[in-house]
């Protein structure tokens, strides 16, 4: 691809990249998805297990699933949607008598100091709706982690309580991953091809890529904010609002690492269990998941951060060290690893999804706000209420297109008329 030329590039193949180039497609307008990687589904992400099930590296759960248009695609692609509740809203392990209620109840009220900040005048960082001296902050915290992939102290309380969650959770057999992947099947796409710049001073737009110049009418921008923060010379001319926008919603960081459990048989299926109940540093683990002789070690936050800086190995280490503890008699030599992505170390990713610092939860608004009709914005980040959701990167996708193509049948309507 030296040179090319289309109506509408979209620059990124994860799953608001493939929502909107979908959109286009179907409607007849001529498109083309530049990927940076050598798949679609960016931090959508389905590997086959040794056993050949599917593992979701990324993204897993179909969170809002009554409501979520991934499950609908899923099942028309003939894909098996599971619908056992989440581990985490059941009896989960490790709690004495009691502590699984307390510790509840602490969480509801937690939320509702949320709510409460949420709607104040001022923005605050979420740590403020933490009890002083809480019996169970360290725990809420971890949670915080696993949710937003940051600390209660970075995470804007404000964009917190935006999140819209119907609480039902379901996930897809064959992979979330998957599923984003062949909604882009069919779709004109090249990959191994990274965006260097966006030139959109002149009459028609000038992508340049690593294999080449690509002229457009229009370009809806799909990357994730680590990547727009730190590439100011993006586009030209600037957009410093965007670059700062971008900045104000860094990606968090949660990393997944799956486990082999050998006798499994002694768990419940989907059985659930916090590595400690006092530190915010401590995975999560989710036992024997669809019934397999598995673990998902999940992992948020500075302690992510920590172990991905110490390399694979740590994150085993870690969950080797909690389970014994918490299991004894050599728990940790039933384990062995399976599979793990750092996501912070993903040079196209650098982190998992993202959140609004203290202050700045307007900036999602700032982000997806289109450019002189030709530039426009889409993915999670871009999402008031689905900001770190597969179907909120679909939605903004989708929405950005329709931007495109009613900009389109506008101009064509203005060179009609006499």
């Amino acid at each position: 691809m030296a040179q090319s030329e289309h109506e509408v590039v979209v620059v990124g193949g994860g799953a608001a990249g493939v929502a909107a180039a979908r959109r286009l497609y179907d409607a007849g307008v001529d498109c083309l998805i530049v990927e940076a990687r050598d798949r679609l589904g960016g931090r959508a992400w389905t590997v086959p297990g040794p056993d050949g099930t599917a593992l979701d590296l990324g993204c897993g759960w179909l969170h809002s699933a009554d409501r979520n248009p991934w499950a609908t695609i899923a099942e028309a692609e003939g894909y098996t949607i599971d619908k056992t509740p989440p581990p985490w809203s059941r009896s989960s392990l490790g709690f004495a008598p009691g502590e699984q209620q307390d510790y509840r109840h602490a969480f509801d009220a937690f939320d509702q100091r949320v709510s409460k900040l949420a709607r104040a005048d001022e923005d605050a960082a979420l740590a403020a709706a933490l009890e002083p001296g809480g019996r169970w902050n360290g725990l809420i915290g971890a949670v915080v982690t696993f949710v937003s992939g940051a600390e209660p102290a970075q995470v804007s309380a404000r964009d917190y309580g935006n999140y819209d969650n119907s609480e039902v959770n379901w996930r897809v057999v064959e992979g979330y991953g998957a599923t984003v992947a062949r909604q882009g099947e069919g779709v004109p796409v090249a990959l191994d091809c990274r965006v260097r710049r966006i030139d959109h001073g002149g009459e028609r737009l000038k992508i340049v890529t690593t294999k080449g110049e690509i002229t457009a009418a229009q370009a809806i921008v799909t990357l994730p904010t680590t990547v727009l923060a730190e590439a100011e010379a993006m586009f030209a001319p600037a957009l410093p609002e965007k670059t700062q926008a971008a900045r104000d919603l860094p990606l968090g960081l949660d990393d997944k690492l799956f486990i082999a459990l050998d006798r499994p048989e002694e768990f419940e299926r989907d059985s659930f269990l916090f590595g400690s109940k006092d530190l915010s540093a401590t995975a999560a683990y989710h036992l024997r998941p669809f019934g397999r002789a598995q673990i998902e070690a999940f992992y948020g936050g500075t302690l992510a951060w920590e172990l991905e800086a110490e390399g694979e190995a740590a994150f085993f280490d870690f969950a080797a060290s909690q389970l014994d503890g918490i299991f004894g008699n050599g728990f940790a030599k039933r384990l062995k690893p399976i599979h793990i992505h750092r996501w912070g170390a993903d040079p196209f990713a650098c982190g998992a999804y993202s959140y609004a610092v203290p202050g700045k939860a307007d900036a999602r608004a700032v982000l997806a706000a289109p450019v002189d009709d030709r530039l426009f914005f889409a993915g999670e980040a871009c999402s008031k209420g689905d900001y770190s959701t597969v179907h909120g990167a679909y939605r903004t996708g989708v929405a950005a297109a329709t931007q495109a193509m009613t900009v389109r049948a506008k101009y064509r309507l203005h060179r009609k008329s006499p």
